[in-house]
């Protein structure tokens, strides 16, 4: 340990006194706020509790490096980090615990997110950049282990971006590309494939990152043996050290107690990294964990005796501590009473944000035990509500449910009986559920002026002379057009930019706009996904391309976990417009037929998903989110690139509206749904079907999430009484989704004569070859069939049995 101050300094040995001494007392609150917060956990206050104690002399190191405009993609032990750079108050951490979903009481969620889960402000109250040059700055926390990598990778590309590509509007966003991303991670956490696809993704791009290894040696209750090779990280990654002849990461390693070396090791990584861009690895070792991995259990349980004492005695706090007086720069005396006063501090804020979180709830429960009081007395059912109010009032520290769930079921006593105090209830109820519901499911999509929704269809437009074309060329001139447009858009991917993408719809593309807006990537689809979330996050409008439908699954965690939820647990103060571009349906084989389509809909509420039926809907689709504030996945279709289509003339301005259906073909008998490449078939199938006097209305669903807006599935439904949906996924899959909109949130069974149906795949992925597809998925006969079926059993005497 080093035990002389840096004489290297600028400081005066009084400022160097103080500065210490401030660090010190931030490391000694953030302990408290530990070992409170457990306190609070196990006494029920608060649900759940995860903390960083043990990690604080680190975090503070890492703040001093930190400089606005920097970002940091980490993990829940961030909280001395989080305090060290101004943004987490006493108050805001309990007020975290307590799940407060009052935005300015606490910033980090609104209650959303279990404690430990940090995050900075993009965007103001309007959805609108704040300059995020001007602050220092956090992506919001998630808890799925190393999910926060692949979007660190992101971060991290954007200063590579801003930098290097001109003509780029960089105001709120970057300051030359001189911002690094910060990245922190558990030691066991880098057993994770996410962990090493990033390392390996940074080092090939060589973008200026910094990542932190806490090591304290245990995965929960595992030891980094079960964990990691020769257990230790730095040691088998020392393959991607960097030479001079080489690219690759500088990596430091360094005690989690030495504070004076970890100053001097961040400063020299910081310095690194932005300067040269060159990604950059700390382990830090020998770090602790005194209350465990969490208020689920004890770490005396798989600790042993030498390792806890060990711990006791290596405690980065009291190493600090242990180095200040020694170094004089204050006694025994003034460190206590420097730890008695934030003892108190720690208290009162923890009272405080008690308070405010249970206070209003407090007068909800007076102001309903007093109306209910009232009605109970002038009620039939009076013992039965006076039991329930009795309960009520029993209850000393009330959630909102208990609460909320009390009103209700008085309402089950007074049923039958009419007065001025159960109306009153009865609007007490709709007033409280409308003002408190939202605190708990808004911001889901963009609420701000540039949401989809108020963004206008535009049609394409068509000359005299307009030619028939490739699919392909009306997806690669519209990116053209998209390119001029947005300096600030860029593409990447698998085999997307020096070949233009498998499909050549962006041929030509990189050689114009240069290799870093039309990127190569390597097979890494999660960490493609990461590069998008953080450049998206950065200001910067990046579309993600996955090869494939099938290869989503690989990145669906960071897709489902990260993006969708972006602006939902940020209740609107974050914000990722990535688009992510892929291709599937109706090609054959297990590997790059299949639809997840049911999987994808259920699993990533938070973005839209779109399933344009050509490349001219597709284009637009690009065109209208470039002009949102929203994330998305379109899902080209694979056997749409060669079919003819009309070339439009206002390529990037024409725009397809997002949660709209389009009829395709007007008809009284049955309506038909479906969307993507089946909707050749369908269409077919209905031209067919005309032959036999049955008239169907074919819709393109066009949209999935969200799904027909405006409601004109069921009125197409009340034309003609019958409705089959038609879908390549598996049963049970997007049909099943589609349906159950289409039934119980757009109450089309009031109009049906005849029992809805969906037509779908085999219940197993498609097998090889045209006769695999014919037999896998819903065929052109198929849909004729059961729609022939359909009408039999209406008018069997004028639909005679078909087979």
């Amino acid at each position: 340990m080093q035990t002389k101050p840096d004489t290297k300094t600028e400081l005066s040995f009084e400022d160097f006194k103080t500065e210490v001494l401030n660090d010190y007392k931030v490391a000694v609150t953030s302990r408290e706020c530990s070992l409170l917060g457990r306190r609070e956990v196990l006494t029920g206050k608060a649900k759940f509790g995860i903390f960083g104690d043990g990690k604080e002399v680190p975090q503070l190191a890492m703040a001093k490096a930190f400089k606005d405009g920097d970002f940091r993609s980490g993990y829940y032990r961030d909280q001395t980090f989080m305090m060290a750079i101004g943004e987490l108050t006493i108050e805001q951490f309990f007020s975290g615990l307590y799940a407060n979903t009052d935005l300015e009481i606490e910033p980090m969620s609104a209650g959303r997110q279990m404690g430990g889960h940090f995050a900075t402000h993009s965007l103001d109250e309007n959805g609108n950049w704040k300059n995020l040059t001007k602050q220092k700055n956090s992506s919001s926390d998630i808890s799925p282990t190393a999910g926060q990598m692949p979007r660190l990778l992101g971060l991290a590309q954007a200063s590579k971006i801003y930098r290097h590509v001109k003509g780029i509007n960089t105001t709120n966003f970057s300051v030359s590309g001189n911002e690094v991303a910060w990245g922190t991670i558990g030691n066991a956490s880098t057993s994770e494939g996410l962990f090493f696809e990033t390392i390996n993704a940074a080092g090939v791009l060589q973008v200026p990152m910094v990542i932190s290894v806490w090591d304290d040696e245990y995965g929960i209750s595992v030891h980094a043996k079960h964990q990691t090779t020769k257990e230790n990280i730095s040691e088998i990654l020392k393959g991607f050290q960097r030479t001079k002849t080489s690219n690759g990461y500088e990596i430091l390693k360094v005690k989690g107690w030495d504070y004076p070396t970890l100053i001097e090791t961040y400063q020299e990584a910081g310095k690194i990294s932005r300067e040269e861009h060159v990604p950059v690895l700390i382990h830090v070792t020998e770090l602790t964990q005194p209350q465990g991995h969490s208020t689920s259990g004890s770490h005396e349980r798989y600790k042993s005796k030498d390792r806890l004492d060990w711990e006791n005695e290596h405690d980065c706090n009291l190493k600090m501590r242990e180095w200040i007086i020694a170094n004089g720069i204050a006694t025994e005396e003034a460190l206590t009473a420097i730890e008695k006063d934030i003892k108190k501090q720690v208290r009162e804020g923890k009272k405080s944000a008690w308070s405010l979180f249970i206070n209003p709830i407090n007068k909800d429960k007076e102001f309903l035990i007093n109306l209910l009081t009232r009605i109970a007395n002038a009620s039939a059912n009076k013992a039965f509500i006076q039991k329930i109010v009795k309960d009520l009032e029993q209850i000393e520290e009330p959630l909102r449910k208990d609460i909320i769930s009390t009103a209700r079921k008085t309402l089950r006593y007074i049923i039958n009986e009419n007065s001025v105090d159960k109306t009153r209830l009865l609007s007490w109820i709709e007033s409280y559920m409308a003002t408190v519901q939202p605190q708990y499911s808004s911001h889901l999509v963009s609420e701000s002026n540039k949401s989809v929704k108020y963004i206008a269809e535009v049609k394409p437009i068509y000359n005299n002379d307009s030619e028939n074309v490739d699919g392909r060329l009306i997806i690669r001139d519209n990116f053209n057009a998209l390119f001029s447009k947005y300096p600030h858009l860029l593409i990447f991917g698998e085999d997307s930019g020096n070949i233009g993408d498998v499909n050549q719809g962006l041929e030509g593309m990189q050689e114009k706009y240069g290799e870093l807006r039309v990127a190569d990537a390597g097979i890494r689809e999660a960490t493609i996904l990461g590069q998008g979330i953080g450049m998206a996050m950065r200001g910067l409008r990046p579309i993600a391309e996955i090869q494939y439908l099938d290869y989503l699954m690989y990145a669906l965690q960071i897709i489902s976990d990260d993006l969708a939820t972006v602006h939902y647990r940020t209740k609107g103060r974050q914000k990722a417009p990535l688009i992510i571009r892929t291709r599937g349906h109706r090609l054959e084989g297990i590997w790059h037929s299949g639809s997840q389509m049911g999987g994808i809909i259920n699993l990533v509420r938070g973005i839209h998903v779109l399933v344009p039926r050509n490349m001219t809907k597709a284009a637009g689709f690009y065109n209208t989110l470039l002009e949102s504030d929203e994330p998305a996945l379109i899902v080209e279709c694979l056997n749409g690139y060669r079919l003819k289509e009309k070339k439009p003339s206002n390529f990037g301005l024409f725009k397809t509206p997002i949660g709209v259906v389009e009829t395709l073909r007007e008809g009284s008998d049955i309506t038909l749904v479906s969307y993507g490449s089946t909707l050749r078939i369908v269409e077919q199938a209905a031209k067919d079907l005309v032959e036999v006097g049955i008239f169907a209305e074919v819709i393109d669903v066009q949209s999935l999430l969200p799904f027909d807006v405006n409601h004109d599935i069921v009125k197409s439904v009340a034309k003609t009484n019958r409705l089959l949906i038609i879908d390549e996924d598996v049963p049970g899959g997007a049909s099943a989704y589609i349906l159950n909109e289409i039934l119980n949130t757009q109450n089309a069974y009031l109009h049906l004569d005849s029992q809805p149906k969906t037509l779908t795949a085999k219940p197993h992925r498609p097998a090889y070859g045209t006769d695999g597809d014919y037999f896998s998925k819903p065929s052109l006969e198929d849909i004729f069939e059961t729609v022939y079926q359909i009408m039999h059993e209406v008018n069997p005497s004028k639909y005679a049995k078909l087979r």
